[in-house]
């Protein structure tokens, strides 16, 4: 897995407009496409879409956009088996998603971006418009 082998940067403190204005894939006012991928961004979002293509990942990633959270919170929302749990969050946490910290004996568990947090949204939101036949839009 490619995710694991990244080195992924902490979480930055700046604003997410900044963070946004970084980003080299996107639209710009003055060009509504954004520049063409390459193979390396490809096969990285496959991936990353492999990885939420798991219903209990994206229901624990779903969770976490809403805020810091531990493992027995994320077992309750889930309704998974605490090791299930633990398992598919140390796998979010080797691809990079999702950060951790110590509280105590408790490790806490957060996003690592706000580009995932739109990413489940908007797979939510693809999902809820199939499921209520709303038309598409963009």
């Amino acid at each position: 897995m490619r995710w694991a082998s990244r080195t992924v940067a902490p979480p930055s403190t700046t604003t997410a407009t900044s963070a946004r204005s970084r980003c080299p894939i996107q639209r710009s006012r003055s060009s509504p496409t954004p520049r063409t991928p390459g193979d390396e961004q490809f096969a990285l979002a496959a991936e990353l879409l492999a990885l939420l293509g798991n219903r209990t990942r994206l229901t624990l990633l779903h969770a976490l956009a809403g805020g810091e959270a531990d493992v027995g919170t994320l077992t309750e929302v889930c309704g998974a088996a605490r090791p299930a749990v633990s398992q598919h969050l140390a796998r979010l946490r080797l691809a990079g998603l999702v950060a951790t910290r110590k509280e105590g004996r408790r490790v806490v568990y957060s996003l690592r971006d706000g580009h995932l947090r739109r990413l489940v949204d908007e797979a939510l939101n693809v999902a809820d418009h199939r499921l209520s036949d709303r038309p598409p839009h963009d």
